[in-house]
């Protein structure tokens, strides 16, 4: 029987150091692993390489200045399409952009991922990518047809952060929406992988209801695995709950320093997921 890798998101936040290259799961504003960002957040980490498709992890990271450079392809809230804190980060010079093309980045991952220094695709060519991105290099084929190449760099990372919807406790995890990501690309890409998940289930519970090729991650490339309810609020975690938009648009709005002092600091409980779940309560009561 394999390990138990069950952690707690203070525990996962306790492992990771100033510096690191961190890896984030999911897709805009979509399946985001949002508890573990916050966990991220609280540690205080900074200096941070984020390889991501952005959305509100890379916001809410490049307005608390812990990012130092940022690989994507775009950072979004989907609904909103470009993310306000991200942008703001980006015009005042806060943070490095390695900006890659969405094909460029998902070879970058398959090449880190069956660890091989570059790979080579034609996504980029005759764009401004390569303008943009003066460390780009290109190849030619060593075969009759010559054809010229982008090398997309291997996109290596120290940890990985991802959120399913189920998971067991030996870190078999599995996606039930419509869209897998490129969450197992990341686990395998990285050192060291943490899944989040919406619940916790035994094993053969994750294939009685489902197709076999929803367990997308297997154990071998997860280091720890954290039960979180709600763990990707507000961005979407389909079918088990869709984005809120209105908490989305009131983020988007809001004066970063107030949305951190109302939702991302720990109370005197020592549990900031808790307490952010209860500010959240908090007003969507005021609301109504």
């Amino acid at each position: 029987m394999s390990a138990d890798k069950i952690l707690s998101l203070d525990e996962v936040a306790g492992r990771l150091r100033s510096g690191m290259t961190l890896g984030i799961g999911g897709w805009g504003s979509r399946r985001k692993p949002m508890a573990l960002v916050r966990a991220v957040l609280r540690a205080g980490v900074a200096d941070l390489t984020v390889v991501t498709c952005g959305g509100p992890d890379v916001g809410m990271l490049a307005a608390s200045g812990r990012v130092r450079t940022l690989v994507a392809p775009f950072a979004t809230l989907d609904s909103l399409p470009l993310e306000p804190r991200f942008r703001e980060a980006r015009e005042r010079g806060a943070l490095r952009f390695e900006e890659l093309d969405e094909a460029m980045f998902l070879w970058g991952l398959h090449a880190a991922a069956n660890r091989l220094p570059f790979l080579p695709v034609r996504a980029g060519l005759g764009s401004d990518v390569m303008r943009v991105g003066p460390g780009l290099r290109t190849v030619r084929s060593p075969y009759a047809d010559g054809e010229e190449f982008v090398a997309v760099p291997a996109l290596r990372m120290d940890v990985a952060l991802v959120h399913m919807n189920r998971a067991d406790r030996h870190g078999n995890a599995q996606y039930l929406g419509p869209d897998p990501y490129f969450d197992d690309l990341f686990c395998r890409a990285a050192d060291t992988a943490y899944v989040s998940c919406e619940r916790i289930v035994g094993t053969a519970e994750l294939t009685r209801d489902a197709a076999p090729q929803t367990l997308l991650i297997p154990r071998q490339d997860v280091t720890g695995v954290i039960e979180a309810p709600g763990g990707a609020h507000f961005t979407s975690c389909v079918p088990d709950y869709g984005r809120d938009e209105e908490f989305q648009r009131m983020y988007a709005t809001t004066d970063f320093g107030d949305f951190t002092a109302r939702f991302l600091a720990a109370d005197a409980s020592g549990d900031g997921e808790e307490a952010y779940r209860r500010a959240v309560r908090a007003w969507k009561e005021d609301r109504t």
